[in-house]
């Protein structure tokens, strides 16, 4: 059993907003209860964080419902200008709504990054195939491995990381831009899923020195939702965090689902292997877990089940 749902003909009636945006807020941790509470007043779900550099994450709900979300949001001092990309899902992508505080809203943990000051030049999705097909550019996805493995694009450097807070380390090995030397008049043309990441990354190659810096404005997910399938430079799924696991492009839902032992992307290939239960295991974390800890998985797996068939068919149940 499947538990991602089949993309339907029309319009499905989720909408499902990503947003970002860095702002220096006076005191964030007064704004956590008045933000939860017009999120489940309005019976939206997601993840939302909120720092003194400003608020990101992602959240579901019928059209109304986020809409009056994102109005509350934009009453904040310094989020008026909040931009957001929206996308559909057939079923609610998240379980809950979460406002969580934090030291950063996306976690670099280098003291001194001000994205707002040093953050790289904006490329417009329709400008975006010219600049990273000019040979003259290093194009770096600043996503992690397990993301880059789904989808990236054409001539793209993978840093191999498992969090973000391995970029810093990993872009300033010599090995992966080159010495400074080669990197005389060439352009850097950075990615990531929604662009919050890019703001810190460019922000950080530009401390480190480099000026011709660029990054995708709105990211993967606003490229795919604007250029065709066949005028596109981009190969493969880009992975999402929440229910969907992946989209394409249109922002189209994609084959993978996700692992429930390690919330990691399982493609339909990856399916196939011995290692994979649903529920269980997959590929990646199979040898990471213990033969108890997949009996649990299991039993887990067993409840979430039958609490699915209680939810479709109560009258069924006894």
């Amino acid at each position: 059993m499947s538990d991602k749902p089949l993309n339907p003909e029309s319009t499905p009636p989720v909408v499902v907003a990503a947003l970002y945006h860095f702002a220096p807020l006076d005191d964030h941790a007064a704004l956590q209860a008045p933000l939860l509470k017009v999120c489940t007043d309005n019976a939206v779900r997601g993840s939302l964080l909120l720092a003194a550099e400003g608020i990101n994450g992602t959240i579901a709900g019928a059209r109304t419902g986020i809409d009056k979300v994102l109005s509350h949001i934009r009453t904040i001092p310094g989020l008026a200008e909040l931009d957001h990309k929206e996308s559909h899902a057939a079923t609610p992508p998240f379980r809950r709504m979460k406002v969580r505080l934090k030291k950063e809203i996306v976690t670099m943990g280098v003291a001194g990054i001000d994205p707002l000051q040093a953050a790289g030049t904006y490329v417009d999705p329709h400008d975006w195939n010219a600049l990273i097909a000019d040979p003259d550019t290093l194009v770096i996805d600043t996503r992690n491995a397990y993301e880059v493995e789904l989808g990236t694009f054409r001539r793209a450097i993978n840093p191999q990381t498992e969090t973000f807070r391995e970029f810093p380390a990993r872009i300033a090995n010599s090995d992966l831009l080159g010495a400074p030397e080669q990197l005389a008049g060439k352009k850097i043309a950075m990615f990531c899923t929604g662009g919050i990441r890019c703001e810190k990354a460019t922000a950080f190659l530009r401390q480190q020195g480099h000026d011709n810096v660029f990054h995708l404005k709105g990211g993967i997910l606003k490229y795919l939702e604007e250029i065709p399938a066949e005028d596109s430079l981009w190969e493969g799924n880009c992975f999402v965090f929440d229910e969907r696991v992946s989209v394409g492009h249109g922002l189209q839902i994609g084959p993978e689902i996700l692992c429930r032992a390690c919330r990691m992307p399982v493609t339909p290939d990856q399916r196939n292997s011995p290692l994979y239960e649903e529920g269980v295991s997959c590929l990646r974390c199979y040898h990471q877990r213990s033969a108890d800890d997949r009996k649990r998985y299991r039993a887990r797996h067993r409840q979430m089940l039958r609490d699915a068939a209680k939810t479709a068919a109560p009258e069924e149940v006894r």
